[in-house]
């Protein structure tokens, strides 16, 4: 048998797990440290917030700062805003780490296999030609080649550069 060694995964592995929350987003917006919640960009009504446990490198999530469970919920600029913070999800993970495509989707209800379904959130999914190989089909493992505070500090350097700053 081969094995694969990755061994600065470890650090990844050994990272403490956010508590148990009623409303986990609701506590990472409110946290104050975008950084230890992985938080890379704020709006007005909604930020992006890179996934802690993603399906590949730049997972991002786009969160209305409101806890609402369903897109009907969501107010006049609460919802051209989640819809820019999809533009500009895409555009930072063009400019940082050059996907050559993505996969945008919403999960709605606990059915549609929302883990939050009290908390709307989108998914943006960076997606290479080459990132689909034997690991995910044989191995049931996901390889994510970057550190998620490596990235973090990537896209909000992109983020500082190319987005409106909103206080």
């Amino acid at each position: 048998m081969d094995h694969l060694h990755a061994y600065w995964r470890m650090e990844y592995v050994e990272a403490p797990r956010l508590p148990d929350s009623p409303s986990p987003f609701q506590d990472l917006i409110a946290s104050g440290d975008d950084k230890k919640a992985l938080i890379v960009y704020r709006g007005e009504h909604s930020c992006l917030m890179l996934n802690r446990f993603p399906y590949n490198a730049g997972h991002l999530l786009i969160l209305p700062f409101r806890e609402i469970g369903d897109l009907p919920d969501l107010q006049p600029l609460e919802r051209a805003e989640f819809m820019q913070q999809m533009i500009n999800g895409e555009t930072l993970l063009r400019a940082a780490i050059k996907p050559d495509g993505f996969n945008i989707g919403i999960n709605i209800g606990k059915a549609a296999g929302a883990g939050l379904p009290s908390h709307l959130h989108a998914h943006i999914v960076p997606r290479w030609k080459s990132d689909s190989n034997f690991m995910p089909v044989i191995g049931g493992t996901s390889v994510v080649p970057i550190s998620l505070e490596t990235l973090w500090e990537r896209l909000t350097k992109v983020a500082r550069e190319t987005l409106p700053i909103h206080e």
